[in-house]
């Protein structure tokens, strides 16, 4: 794990972040408590991930980008977001199931109980209303937002690039951070 200056890694209670191998955390970025993150996961700068009352798990080559929060609420279930997720900056993730291999476009926002599957993309600006469902492989766009028609190949082939694409990025950090 390699955490840069000015970024929090913090215990709530008893419970403290758990990280796989190759985890970036970029300054200004506070994880707090019940935060599970897989392999090759990327914080960006200034996220928040706060797991103080309810469990957040991240996958595996997942990327959090800048300013985007994910959170949990007394009496909600926990936040998973699966492997091979792109979550763009400004995102909010609230309480609800994001599966492997899906963008979250900037400045979404996915409220309590929302199930985004696989292979799915959120537009930018989109708002996912409580307990919303979709199925598999659709763009998913507007306030509130509708599935609006079926991934390309194209497109889907580009979900799982973008999630290697910020692991090379997040790699290209560590040096940063040896070198301070």
């Amino acid at each position: 794990m390699v955490i840069l200056p000015d970024a929090s890694v913090l215990p709530y209670g008893n419970h403290r972040p758990n990280f796989g191998q190759r985890v970036l955390v970029a300054s200004g970025a506070r994880i707090i408590g019940q935060v599970t993150a897989g392999d090759d996961t990327s914080f960006w700068f200034n996220v928040v991930a706060r797991g103080d009352v309810q469990t957040i798990t991240i996958g595996q080559r997942t990327n959090i980008q800048d300013q985007t929060v994910v959170h949990v609420t007394t009496g909600t279930g926990p936040c998973l977001i699966g492997d091979d997720v792109t979550v763009g900056h400004k995102a909010t993730i609230h309480a609800c199931t994001v599966g492997h291999r899906v963008l979250v476009g900037m400045g979404s926002i996915l409220l309590d109980d929302v199930v985004i599957p696989d292979d799915s993309m959120i537009g930018a600006g989109s708002l996912v209303t409580p307990g919303k469902t979709f199925e598999p492989g659709w763009l998913i766009m507007g306030s509130p937002a509708k599935a609006v028609r079926l991934l390309s190949d194209k497109e889907r082939d580009f979900l799982k690039k973008s999630a290697a694409q910020y692991v090379t990025t997040a790699q290209n950090y560590f040096s940063l951070a040896v070198s301070l």
